[in-house]
């Protein structure tokens, strides 16, 4: 088996939205849980100053000595950075409010937008052995997302089942444009995953219809229901797989880390390694 399912390079997807509320944390967290359990090694890049993904994985404040904000502005060692988080194939970069001042300490840096980039594309990244990176992104479209976004290979974009939820996703869609024709030529939408839904809810069907009409191919098969269990979870410091593994929550992001498995020819082996 290779160092990477991908070769010479851990695949990277960016979880981006620049509306808050959507899930993109929760889908993080539970999507590395997901695919490790499926078999891959994962790495999670903290890359909003509220530190939630952190959190999340039970990475206390006081413990986070070097986080993302070091990677990037400080040039921190990538292996001096990452912490084991307690679930089994998942490391993360933790992040903590030093992010908050990030944008304007990097604006004078005339390699800004590619910080990010250069620390998880270095030469010997194969060491580490990861299989998939997964950056979560702070709920705005600032200097930090554009670096998520120039680092990887897709960007997977969590969607709130609501009312105007489309709306919000035409800035994005033109950020993401823009990076490609200027900073990341291959940068491509990995998804756009419902959240959040109600199937009781004639708001989420008509959601749903709406996104699948607009989006087509692009709107995941997958649907993440609203469930009780996905937001006890964070409070435990675990995914929902791990606090409640037989939920629907835990079922619906199984299902999510399969698709995206899937659509990669990745034969995986829950709890047995990867192929």
């Amino acid at each position: 088996m290779p160092d990477t399912l991908f070769a010479n390079t851990p695949r990277i997807i960016a979880l981006a939205n620049q509306k808050g509320g959507v899930a993109k944390t929760t889908t993080t967290i539970n999507l590395a849980a997901g695919l490790a359990e499926l078999g891959a090694k994962v790495l999670v890049v903290d890359l909003d100053p509220q530190g939630n993904a952190s959190t999340g994985f039970g990475i206390e404040v006081a413990n986070r000595t070097l986080t993302t904000y070091d990677l990037m502005v400080e040039d921190a060692p990538l292996n001096l950075v990452i912490l084991e988080t307690g679930i089994d194939r998942i490391s993360i970069c933790p992040a903590n409010a030093d992010l908050s001042s990030a944008d304007m300490e990097m604006i004078s840096n005339e390699k800004r937008s590619f910080l990010l980039h250069d620390a998880l594309r270095q030469p010997d990244m194969t060491v580490f052995g990861f299989d998939f990176i997964l950056i979560d992104c702070p709920p705005s479209l600032n200097l930090l997302t554009v670096n998520a976004l120039v680092a990887c290979h897709s960007v997977l974009i969590p969607l709130q089942s609501e009312f105007f939820a489309l709306e919000g996703l035409s800035q994005l869609m033109l950020t993401v444009r823009e990076i490609r024709q200027t900073a990341n030529s291959d940068l491509r939408i990995e998804g756009v995953l419902l959240t959040m839904y109600d199937k009781r809810n004639n708001l989420s069907q008509m959601v749903e219809a709406d996104a699948r009409e607009n989006l087509g191919d692009l709107v995941f098969k997958t649907i993440i229901p609203r469930n009780v269990r996905v937001s006890e979870a964070p409070s435990y410091a675990l995914p929902v797989l791990s606090y409640d593994s037989s939920s629907k929550g835990a079922e619906a992001y199984r299902a999510l880390s399969r698709e995206i498995a899937e659509r990669y020819g990745i034969k995986m082996h829950i709890n047995g390694g990867v192929n």
